[in-house]
């Protein structure tokens, strides 16, 4: 595994500090007194394309050289990273090819577009998705870019956790959800870098509980099923995150889907603030270990507020 150091993760902010928001870090009285804690949540859902992913997708672009980025860059995703690299590849005037699958939802083929970026669509396996982006990579010469398993993402998504431990540096656990292991694995180098006690935790539903079975066996476990509300979790760990986890994750919480529904209403009822149910897991972890958490200060990444509200029915 790499060594990382502080001066890494600090130049990686200083990088991609003129393209994406710092965002706020907010508090609810009525949850901690529910939860018996204090909880900072940053809302990575108030990042520019609503999401943290437009941390990772900016520093990945910027570390290639400027012939490189001259061809442009590819991914495959049907999600949030897809719109991220679409938005950061706008920003630093880079082409962006984005495969996607063909059942993937309209509206997010919307936002890719709305974004600059260019779909190619395939078949909707990954084998498929794989290949199509290989292609690209050998017809085009474009750079491909993983959503979660690349050290430049890994890194430019720890940024998140870099803020919220600048602001707040005294806390006893970072959480995050865990999905690719990106946003997990650059919160964990932060926290096990800038911090001497602090824990990072991840939370994952029992529907997609890879990675907390990939801790146990120690090697990358996949899912049999992807039955989860928390359509931001159905990807698996990579290696490049994996062994970062191994590392430096103190445990994975797994939880149910009524306690994600749970805590995905509670957050939109008394902060008035849409994330998506992604972001949800993390508090519906921390609501599940009362005992753990008990008077504990904690900071909660909220991974990220792009809803398609036609698919949320409580």
């Amino acid at each position: 595994m790499e060594v990382f150091t502080k001066e890494n993760l600090l130049q990686v902010h200083e990088r991609i500090k003129p393209f994406i928001h710092e965002t706020p870090i907010l508090t609810s009285s009525l949850i901690n007194e529910i939860a018996d804690c204090s909880i900072h949540f940053k809302c990575e859902n108030f990042q520019k394309m609503g999401a943290f992913k437009m941390r990772g997708a900016t520093n990945a672009i910027l570390q290639l050289n400027k012939e490189n980025q001259q061809k442009g860059v590819v991914t495959h995703s049907s999600g949030n990273f897809a719109q991220a690299l679409s938005l950061a590849a706008k920003s630093l005037g880079v082409s962006a090819y984005i495969v996607m699958p063909s059942n993937a939802p309209q509206v997010k083929k919307n936002a890719v577009k709305t974004y600059g970026g260019t779909i190619i669509e395939c078949p909707p396996t990954l084998k498929d998705r794989e290949e199509t982006a290989q292609k690209i990579v050998e017809e085009r010469g474009a750079s491909f870019i993983h959503p979660s398993n690349d050290i430049d993402v890994i890194l430019g998504q720890g940024t998140a956790a870099l803020e919220l431990l600048q602001k707040k540096p005294n806390l006893d656990y970072v959480i995050t959800p865990v999905g690719g292991g990106g946003l997990i694995g650059g919160t964990a180098l932060a926290v096990n870098l800038f911090t001497e006690e602090t824990k990072t935790i991840g939370a994952e539903p029992f529907e997609v509980d890879d990675a907390y079975r990939s801790l146990i066996s120690g090697k990358i476990e996949t899912n049999k099923t992807i039955n989860t509300i928390a359509d931001g979790l159905k990807t698996q760990l990579g290696d490049k995150n994996f062994p970062i986890i191994q590392k430096h994750v103190e445990e994975i919480i797994r939880v149910s889907e009524d306690e994600i529904i749970n805590a995905l209403k509670l957050i939109w009822e008394r902060m008035k603030i849409i994330v998506e149910p992604s972001s949800a897991v993390a508090l519906a972890a921390i609501l599940k270990e009362p005992v753990k958490f008990k008077n504990r200060q904690i900071g909660l990444i909220i991974s990220g507020g792009n809803v398609d509200l036609k698919n949320i029915i409580f």
